[in-house]
């Protein structure tokens, strides 16, 4: 049964490998290049949304750490609203 989110068929990076989106280190030219991939992606949005539910890789053209700022921003909104 395939439990993929239907957006993933409209993803720029559809077909690339997996392991390409979890660089090591996080930082650095894999990083840029993926960037590029998400910066024209249809549902960049939709990939970053979901990748604030991820620990690690990237994610509709976010790092870790970006979507842990992300994260961090968004409780604190939650808590000062």
């Amino acid at each position: 049964m395939d439990t993929a989110p239907t957006w993933r068929a409209e993803a720029a990076c559809r077909g690339l490998p997996t392991r390409a989106f979890f660089p090591d280190p996080e930082e650095g030219p894999s990083v840029d290049l993926l960037r590029i991939i998400c910066e024209a992606c249809p549902v960049r949005e939709e990939c970053a949304e979901a990748g604030l539910r991820q620990a690690f890789g990237i994610w509709g053209g976010l790092t870790t750490r970006e979507r842990r700022r992300i994260r961090r921003r968004r409780r604190y909104m939650r808590v000062s609203a």
